[in-house]
Formats: structure tokens, sequence, C-alpha cells
């Protein structure tokens, strides 16, 4: 299958176009910055555009039988309109080249409900310090990024992991179309979910929830790392 992989760079980004090549999927990553893409085999095309720039998004989706989404940006207090703005040009640019199938990603803040199975600290305190002051630019955008896809008329899934974290291996996660308890979700897996969202009629129209069960992170350390850079 062809894919276009949107966000490339990004660590998440990074490891899809690992996991979808491996398996056999011919990948056109996009990234701002080719010359900083790591070389691949035969199977991976490495094409420079930004995903604000509409004409660049359709050159690029031209062609291909599904798009994902790993765009992602860093906390930062700055107004946010990578997501929404980059998914509006992506949706337009299938619709222009009849490409249906489309898998990106948001968060598990998305489902708008408390954290099933934690304490009243991490609900109604860290959580929300996370989701309403540290990140409230980049989650208010991945509202609106969500509402383009919703409206939009293609075969679209978009998956909502929670913290993440780095691992080599694939690991025996969960998937769900409701907030799943635990506190972390690896690349790894979440690359794994998007490419096979992406390559097969997945869970079309859905928003799930993807979540590691083994092998996770301290809090402390994701909380230092996120919201301190350290």
């Amino acid at each position: 299958m062809k894919l276009v992989v949107f966000g490339a760079n990004g660590p998440t980004g990074r490891q899809v176009t690992a996991q979808a090549t491996a398996a056999g999927h011919t990948v056109t990553a996009v990234t701002r910055h080719p010359d900083t893409f790591p070389p691949g085999g035969p199977r991976l095309r490495i094409e420079a555009a930004d995903v604000l720039d509409g004409m660049a998004v359709e050159r690029v989706v031209a062609g291909q039988d599904g798009v994902i989404s790993a765009l992602g940006v860093p906390y930062g207090r700055e107004p946010v309109t990578v997501y929404s703005a980059g998914l509006t040009h992506i949706t337009r640019a299938m619709t222009v080249h009849g490409v249906r199938r489309l898998v990106c990603v948001s968060s598990t803040i998305m489902f708008d409900v408390p954290a099933p199975g934690e304490g009243f600290f991490f609900r109604k305190v860290l959580e929300p310090f996370f989701a309403r002051v540290v990140g409230r630019t980049v989650y208010d955008d991945m509202r609106r990024m969500e509402e383009v896809v919703r409206g939009s008329d293609h075969d679209s899934t978009v998956l909502r992991p929670a913290g993440l974290f780095d691992t080599d291996e694939v690991s025996d996660y969960r998937l769900a179309p409701v907030r799943l308890p635990g506190r972390f979700t690896s690349r790894a897996d979440l690359a794994h979910a998007l490419v096979r969202e992406a390559v097969t009629e997945g869970h079309v129209r859905a928003f799930l929830d993807v979540r590691t069960t083994e092998g996770t992170p301290r809090l402390l350390d994701m909380i230092r790392k996120e919201a301190f850079g350290s």
C-alpha cells in the first residue's frame, strides 16, 4: 500500500515510517527538513513540504492510497494552528485526489471524561493543569483538528494516546473507543496502531484510545520531561 506520512520527522512519525516500510508498504515521508531525515530503503521516499502549504500538500497526497498524520508540536504559550490548518489542507488534498483513508493523532484528553482508575489529585489537579494551562494551546487546536476531520467525508480514524514515551518494541497495547485506564502510550505502540488502521478497513469514523499497559515510565519522570524539558 502507498502511504504518505505527515509529521514524519518527529519521534512518532519516524516510528511510523520505519514500521510501515518494514511491513512492505511504500512510504512518502513528508518533512520540512529532508536533510535531517534518516535514510531508508527503496520503499521510502522523502519529500520536502510544509503541511501549512496547501499546494505542497496536494502534491504529496497525489497517487497515495492512505494518509497518516503524526503531526505534533511542543507545549508553549503561543497559539497553535498546525493541527487544524494541517488537517484542513490534508482533507482538501484527499478530496481533490480521491484518497479515502485517513488516520491521525490527537490526545486522550479529547474524550472529556475523568481518567478512569485515578485518584483525586490526578483527576482534579494534575491533568487539568496540563490540559488547561501547560498544554492549553495545543489541546485547543487538537479540538479544532478533530472538528475538521469529523466534518470531512473521508474514511477517517483518530487515535487518542496518553502521555507518550519511547520504546523500541511494540507491546500488547489496548485499543478502544472509550478512555482507557493508564497514563501512558509508547510511540512504538502508537505507530503500530496508526499503520494497522491505515492499511486495513480499521475503525472508520472512530475515535480510539491507545494505551500501553507494560513497561511504562514513572509519572514524575514524564512530568519533568513534558513540563520542564528535563
